[in-house]
């Protein structure tokens, strides 16, 4: 238990302490995660899982057996084997190691696709899909160790839209140690 308190020391030491320019890196980035936002096939593929109508019941059921195994499982991988995950891939590869992870929810915060497994599938009840999609605002957490992605991370989320109308959202988060 002493080296994980000693690995956790480390990795904090490695943290950048100058955060206004970690932030200033962060805004350089925002013009392509914008765009990543606006992807006319993460838009389709949104607005294809909005039009499903799943009952917000069945996403709950679904998260609980997603967060239950921290295994790949079958229904993990057709998550991540989604063309929204590829539209989300292909922007990763072109910011390179600062994605930690990206993924991209539907209009009720169910996971439509993703670079990485993450530890749950329903954002729904998390300002990651609250702020952008109910008031259409991105938003910029606090950084913070993230379990799924095992990097220390600053998330943003910007809203999906269908011209004016938010149908969904993008999380980003973006390693510190990378930026």
């Amino acid at each position: 238990m002493a080296w994980l308190s000693s690995l956790a020391v480390l990795m904090l030491a490695q943290l950048p302490a100058d955060g206004a320019t970690q932030l200033q890196k962060v805004d350089g980035v925002m013009p392509t995660l914008r765009r990543m936002a606006a992807d006319p096939e993460l838009i389709q593929a949104v607005l294809a899982q909005n039009a499903r109508h799943v009952p917000l019941a069945t996403i709950r059921e679904q998260d609980e057996t997603w967060r239950a195994s921290p295994m790949l499982t079958p229904f993990k991988q057709r998550v991540l084997d989604t063309a929204c995950s590829r539209v989300l891939n292909r922007y990763r590869e072109r910011l390179g190691v600062i994605v930690a992870e990206a993924f991209a929810m539907d209009e009720q915060g169910a996971l439509v696709g993703s670079t990485r497994r993450t530890s749950d599938y329903w954002q729904g009840d998390e300002a990651k899909f609250q702020v952008p999609y109910a008031k259409g605002q991105p938003l910029r957490e606090k950084p913070f160790f993230d379990e799924s992605s095992q990097a220390y991370v600053i998330q943003v989320s910007l809203p999906v839209r269908d011209g004016a109308r938010t149908i969904g959202a993008i999380t980003v988060g973006l390693s510190l140690l990378d930026l």
